[in-house]
């Protein structure tokens, strides 16, 4: 029986369009090997999953805020903010230039603790903002941004946060060959995963990012899901601080500046379209991997980093772009 080629050629278009990301990355990697063998090297590769694991928590978390039909720009800010809390909770009594110095140091629990709560208390004024005044999500998280690096700044006068409890060694360390931020990670994709897929909230987003209207119709709470898309936003940008930390055994006020874009980029390149309802788990995390190799292999190639930051930005409008033309033709 002869097979129909306009059957079988539609069929790969299909696929072509749903792992195109997938496609592009496995181009991008073995092209990167053979013009640079350095980046074939194990080392290398753990260093760019390792790179990977900050921008990567946010975009998972960013991932849920698009598909709903929002943006947050405040989670560069609020793992500033996060992190500086942490900081100053986690100083060693013998640091050389507390920021608190008639308290602490507290149990290092408790300091991952405040941390979650912080980002999570930044996440849900945002997300009460939006539900209940229905100002636009750019506005409420552009504001909650400026807020959030401004109480980072109050918080430590402008100075960076170091002599952190050796708590933060352990998560900085490795399991065998594999960085423990690296871990954090894989286990936030796996949860996240199964929270958009396989849960009761996770259909809510979609419908709420598909037709609000709707999706109240239909009964879901509106506003209570709202609130828990940012509150989950603002969690994992403050689980982001925490291995930020155990990175580089330091808190600052400005760290995590343009980090909101670049998990935004992540998202978006993974095909999770801001119409809103589209978008996929896996595909932030392609999206991750693309932005990381990138810029790995064009540092490994001697590229400056001005150029980098460029390319970046060209690749978020071409994303942005081939997304509105796919959502045109759909309708």
């Amino acid at each position: 029986m002869t097979p129909n080629l306009g059957t079988t050629q539609s069929q790969v278009l299909a696929l072509v369009k749903k792992y195109g990301i997938v496609l592009v990355l496995i181009i991008m990697v073995i092209g990167l090997s053979i013009i640079q063998p350095a980046f074939r090297s194990m080392a290398n590769i753990i260093n760019i999953l390792n790179q990977t694991a900050i921008f990567g928590i946010m975009a998972v978390g960013l991932t849920f805020v698009i598909i709903s039909g929002g943006i947050d720009l405040s989670v560069g800010s609020v793992l500033a903010l996060s992190g500086v809390i942490m900081g100053a909770m986690a100083q060693i009594s013998t640091a050389s230039n507390p920021i608190w110095e008639t308290v602490g140091p507290f149990p290092f629990i408790l300091c991952l603790v405040a941390a979650l709560a912080v980002g999570s208390s930044c996440g849900a004024v945002n997300g009460s903002l939006i539900a209940k005044t229905r100002i636009p999500p750019f506005i409420a998280t552009l504001g909650m941004m400026t807020v959030a690096r401004g109480l980072a700044l109050i918080v430590t006068g402008g100075r960076p946060v170091s002599n952190l409890d050796p708590g933060f060694n352990t998560i900085g360390s490795r399991i065998g060959n594999i960085p423990v931020p690296v871990i954090i990670y894989g286990a936030v994709i796996v949860v996240c995963w199964i929270l958009l897929n396989n849960t009761k909230f996770g259909k809510s987003v979609y419908a709420l990012g598909s037709n609000r209207a709707a999706a109240e119709i239909s009964g879901i709470n509106v506003k209570a899901t709202l609130i828990k898309v940012y509150m989950l936003s603002g969690f994992l940008a403050a689980l982001a601080a925490i291995v930020f930390s155990a990175r580089t055994l330091s808190a600052h006020p400005g760290a995590g500046t343009g980090y909101e874009l670049t998990a935004i980029a992540a998202a978006t390149i993974g095909g999770t379209s801001h119409s809103g309802g589209i978008g996929t788990m896996w595909g932030a995390v392609v999206g991750a991997l693309i932005l990381a190799v990138m810029r790995n292999g064009l540092t490994l190639l001697g590229v400056h980093a001005h150029w980098q930051v460029i390319a970046e930005g060209v690749i978020i409008v071409v994303a942005v772009i081939i997304d509105m033309r796919k959502n045109a033709v759909k309708k």
